[in-house]
């Protein structure tokens, strides 16, 4: 059984917290099953990435940067059209030195 989307973005603030990064939810989607979108935003460099759930070929549920962009102003756009979509959508920022995501789970990371 999966966890609601609300109480796992709760887990993703709370791990960013406990490390030290700042993490808020910038919109909330359906508490059940809404889809996620991660924004990782590098403090030092002021550099973004945005992080979504997909499906491997294997239907394997794995993490991909949707766009190849570090531009914050691209990022967003992206987003706000992913809203237009899928009212259900949440979407989390994290504010971190390190540029960290904090997801648990398969990641493919563009580097």
């Amino acid at each position: 059984m999966l966890l609601s989307t609300d109480i796992w973005v709760s887990a993703l603030i709370r791990r960013a917290e406990i490390e030290g990064a700042y993490a808020t939810v910038v919109r909330r989607g359906d508490p059940r099953g809404g889809a996620v979108i991660v924004k990782a935003f590098d403090t030092s460099t002021r550099r973004a990435r945005l992080f979504t759930e997909a499906f491997g070929m294997d239907g394997e549920r794995q993490w991909i940067q949707p766009v190849s962009s570090e531009m914050e102003g691209e990022l967003d756009a992206y987003v706000s059209r992913q809203v237009g979509y899928d009212p259900d959508l949440w979407v989390v920022e994290i504010e971190d030195r390190q540029g960290r995501h904090f997801i648990d789970g398969k990641v493919v990371d563009q580097a």
